[in-house]
C-alpha cells in the first residue's frame, strides 16, 4: 500500500512535469501574442530558440501530457480507496501523502486546462 502511494505520487509529478511543458511550448506563445506582446515573445525566442521546436510538436506533447494526467488521476482513484494503516503515524503520513498527490493532480490539471485553452481555443477565437 505505502508503494502504490510512492508510485501515485510519482505519476503525479511526472503529470505537473508534462502539464508545464505543455505551457511552455505553446501557451506562452499563443498568451504573448493575444496580449500584444509579439516583440516580447521574439525576444524570448531568441534567447530560447528550442521554443520553436517544441512548438512544432504541440499535439504529441499535448497528447503526451493528457495521457499522463489520465493516468495520475486513475491512480490517485484508486489509491484513494485503499485503507490506511492503523498504526497513528503511519496514518497520518499516509493521509498527509494522498493529500499532497491530490493537490498536485490538480495543479497539474489546472496548468493543463489553460495551457489548451490557450493553445487550441484562444487561436480560433482570435
Amino acid at each position: 500500500m505505502q508503494d502504490n502511494n510512492l508510485q501515485t505520487q510519482k505519476t503525479n509529478f511526472f503529470s505537473l512535469f508534462a502539464s508545464t511543458s505543455t505551457l511552455i511550448c505553446c501557451a506562452l506563445p499563443a498568451l504573448f501574442v493575444s496580449l500584444g506582446a509579439g516583440a516580447s515573445f521574439a525576444s524570448l525566442v531568441s534567447t530560447f530558440p528550442f521554443l520553436i521546436t517544441l512548438s512544432q510538436y504541440k499535439v504529441p506533447i499535448s497528447a503526451f501530457a493528457f495521457l499522463l494526467i489520465v493516468a495520475a488521476g486513475i491512480m490517485n482513484y484508486r489509491s484513494a480507496r485503499l485503507p490506511c494503516p492503523i498504526d497513528p503515524e503511519l496514518g497520518k503520513v499516509c493521509m498527509q501523502t494522498r493529500q499532497r498527490s491530490q493537490r498536485l493532480y490538480f495543479i497539474s490539471t489546472g496548468i493543463f486546462a489553460f495551457a489548451s485553452f490557450f493553445t487550441y481555443i484562444v487561436p480560433l477565437i482570435i
